[in-house]
């Protein structure tokens, strides 16, 4: 995505096409953070005491920040913006070789909650990453296969009991066709060919599949955009958009460390080594302070006044199913980004953090919309939660309007693309 042009739709569905699997998430940000002048630290080496771009890779998480404007003050708090960069969708198997009545079939089975019968009858590729051997261990190597090898076929109406489908079992019925014969042919082979390494080089892999078809902008006035894993590319892309704005401020004019944090894992709890109930966003903010010159102490005053936006997307009023919506709390796609709030801590937004984004879409000059679920329906959760509890931070839930979250295919605004960026922005670079 280019660092000189703001955000905006065709941006977005260039960064969705670009982004297949969390892994190529975190190539595609990484990209434009290099192009921004961000260096890639490891975690296993000494960090850099200077002022500078930052940003670090664990698997399919991703963390950046600047520095660049320090006062000198080892306790300047941090502006976070955190999001996840997995979508629900369906996995290739540890053993994915079968054949059934005919056909070769590679076993799938869903991840996290993806909208089964989505899924189906849509043409499908494969991206992820591979663990390969190397002579002195093994290393990772990112795969995509952009061409149609898998369909997941429906069943023939006239086969239903009722014609009115059939409840799918996430066992049975979602193993993909990509061939005909009765032998089980070796999927991992076909893909160490794509990437070109040995078959028997393969240790482990993270393989998913994705809707070939590419993002776009439908609707008679081109203002909705039609694509794959918005819910949550849609912040990663935003919130790259407002950190690579908001660094060339913070190094002109001072304010809190400006920081992005995209997680892996969101959808299926968080509890991983990469996700955000991970020690890794304590672990980098502490290191953050540490390389500035401060100790525990500056760590800790550091935490007491940071904030976080936990950036996810948020659901539309659906103009079929008008009634599954909490009335007084109608949300509009293109009307502004969306303060969510659940009295139950779903969503962590307080008071305190709902005034911090409030203000930010005011400094932004974008209207913002206030989400409540309806309180007879199971509300959702995002990393927020999670976050202000394994940090202690502020932290207040906000996202851009969309229908048909966790589809294969999802619909947003136009116009909410920009505004989400530029609130998100405003949120890094407060004004007061």
């Amino acid at each position: 995505m280019p660092t000189t042009t703001p955000a905006d739709a065709q941006g977005l569905c260039n960064f969705v096409d670009l982004s297949p699997s969390p892994f190529h998430v975190c190539a595609t940000v990484a990209a434009a953070l290099t192009d921004a002048g961000f260096a890639q630290l490891t975690e296993t080496e000494v960090w850099p005491n200077k002022p500078g771009r930052y940003y670090l890779l664990r698997g399919g998480s991703l963390i950046a920040w600047s520095t660049e404007g320090a006062d000198g003050d080892p306790a300047r708090p941090f502006r976070i913006v955190g999001g996840h960069t997995d979508s629900p969708n369906l996995r290739v198997k540890q053993h994915p070789d079968l054949a059934s009545a005919g056909w070769q079939l590679v076993g799938l089975e869903p991840y996290g909650g993806a909208w089964l019968n989505s899924w189906l009858d849509r043409d499908l590729g494969i991206s992820g990453r591979l663990t390969v051997r190397t002579g002195s261990g093994a290393e990772d190597v990112l795969v995509r296969v952009d061409r149609p090898i898998l369909r997941v076929p429906q069943l023939a109406i006239h086969l239903s009991e009722d014609r009115k489908g059939v409840q799918l079992d996430p066992q049975r019925h979602v193993n993909a066709v990509w061939g005909v014969g009765t032998a089980p042919r070796s999927f991992l082979a076909f893909l160490a060919e794509a990437v070109e390494v040995e078959a028997d080089a393969i240790l482990g892999w993270e393989l998913m599949t994705h809707d070939l078809a590419p993002s776009t902008l439908i609707g008679a006035d081109a203002d909705l955009l039609s694509a794959p894993r918005l819910d949550n590319q849609g912040t990663c892309y935003a919130g790259t958009a407002a950190l690579l704005a908001a660094v060339g401020h913070v190094a002109e004019n001072g304010g809190p460390v400006p920081l992005l944090a995209l997680f892996d894992h969101e959808e299926v709890g968080s509890m991983s080594d990469r996700g955000a109930f991970s020690d890794l966003l304590n672990t980098v903010l502490e290191r953050v302070v540490l390389a500035r010159g401060g100790g525990r102490e500056d760590f800790l005053r550091t935490m007491a006044g940071s904030v976080v936006a936990s950036g996810d997307m948020a659901h539309a009023t659906h103009p079929n199913y008008p009634d599954r919506h909490e009335p007084a709390h109608r949300i509009a796609v293109n009307g502004g980004p969306v303060l969510k709030v659940n009295q139950n801590l779903r969503y962590a937004t307080d008071a305190a953090g709902a005034a911090a984004f409030a203000l930010a879409c005011e400094q932004a000059g974008v209207p913002l919309q206030r989400y409540v679920h309806r309180a007879d329906l199971p509300c959702g959760s995002t990393i927020g939660p999670i976050t202000a509890s394994r940090t202690g931070l502020t932290t207040v839930d906000v996202g851009a309007p969309q229908l048909a979250m966790h589809s294969a295919r999802e619909l947003m605004g136009t116009k909410d693309v920009t505004a989400y960026a530029r609130a998100l922005e405003a949120f890094l670079t407060p004004s007061n």
